[in-house]
């Protein structure tokens, strides 16, 4: 399927770019994760029924209506934009018609990343490239004092990686490197097509 047909497949509306208005230095544009990218990544990487994933600037919720469909693990996402936070609601609301019996939540936050209160029961966290590293680093900061409150294993997946978030995540966190997912006809060209991901085991 291509990306408009695995969003009907869904009953969800997110092929596109969303340029942020009066563009923030920090953030950066909407771009969702190709679908291809995400079968990739869970070829070799399962979420649990009982994982809480939280996706940080979510869009229009591309990311976390696939984790539901395929895994039925609970989503929050968080997204700044007013438009892309209503967008994300209206695929919600069509996604969940075509889902009566819904296993776990999705739930959508209008707010800043570095502001998202930590849930102690929220142990997996995708970013793709949605921001400055200094909000990267507030928001990785934040994910560990909830650790420190409820001990727990916390991962942390990235795609199309900067060498920033890594840097700061090696060098400067308890976090240790898991996998590492290749896309498959995208990173021949571009090394970028990948996720890494990082874990914290207590």
């Amino acid at each position: 399927m291509d990306e408009f047909e695995f969003d009907q497949h869904l009953g969800i509306k997110t092929v596109g770019l969303h340029e942020v208005r009066n563009q923030m230095v920090h953030y950066n544009r909407y771009e969702a994760t190709p679908y291809v990218a995400l079968d990739a990544l869970f070829e070799e990487y399962k979420f649990e029924k009982t994982d809480v994933v939280v996706d940080f600037g979510c869009g229009k919720g591309r990311f976390p209506f696939y984790v539901n469909h395929h895994f039925k693990a609970s989503v929050t996402g968080v997204e700044m934009s007013g438009q892309l936070y209503l967008d994300a609601l209206q695929n919600q609301s069509s996604y969940m018609e075509k889902r009566k019996n819904m296993k776990g939540f999705i739930r959508f936050e209008n707010g800043l990343a570095e502001e998202y209160i930590i849930e102690e029961t929220d142990n997996r966290f995708y970013f793709f490239n949605p921001f400055s590293i200094q909000i990267f680093m507030n928001v990785i900061d934040r994910i560990l004092q909830s650790v420190e409150q409820k001990t727990r294993q916390v991962d942390i997946m990235l795609y199309y990686p900067t060498s920033d978030y890594i840097q700061y995540l090696e060098n400067n966190t308890a976090f240790e490197l898991l996998n590492e997912v290749q896309v498959p006809g995208l990173y021949a060209n571009n090394e970028n097509e990948r996720f890494v991901i990082y874990r914290y085991e207590p």
